[in-house]
C-alpha cells in the first residue's frame, strides 16, 4: 500500500491501488480545496515534491497546463499515486473533515 504525506504538517495516509490522492485523504477524514472533482476545473491543484503519480482519468487541458505538468503539478481529484509519494497543496490547506478519526492526543 503506498502512502501520501502532505507538507508542511507532516500527515501521512495510506492509499489504495487506484484511489486519487483527494480519495484517500477523504478515506482518512481529510479534505482540501474542491471544485468539480472530474478534472476540469483546476481547483485541486497539488504540488509533488516527491514520487510519481499518473491521470488515469481524463483531465481537462485548460485546468493543467503541459508546463504545470512538467513542474509536477497534479490534480488531487484525478491523480493516483505510484508509490509513496510526498506533496503540498497549492491552493488550500489540509483540513479535518472526520474529528472521530483523529482523536486529541493524550
Amino acid at each position: 500500500m503506498d502512502v501520501i504525506t502532505v507538507d508542511p504538517n507532516g500527515v501521512s495516509v495510506p492509499s489504495g491501488a487506484d484511489d486519487t490522492i483527494m480519495a484517500a485523504l477523504n478515506k482518512h477524514g481529510y479534505t482540501f480545496l474542491v471544485g468539480c472533482r472530474r478534472g476540469g476545473c483546476g481547483i485541486c491543484k497539488v504540488q509533488v515534491l516527491e514520487g510519481e503519480i499518473e491521470h488515469n482519468r481524463p483531465v481537462a487541458e485548460s485546468s493543467l497546463s503541459n508546463e504545470e505538468r512538467s513542474d509536477g503539478v497534479c490534480l488531487g481529484c484525478r491523480a493516483v499515486p505510484r508509490g509513496d509519494v510526498r506533496i503540498t497543496l497549492l491552493k488550500s490547506a489540509l483540513r479535518v473533515t472526520n474529528p472521530l478519526l483523529h482523536p486529541p492526543a493524550s
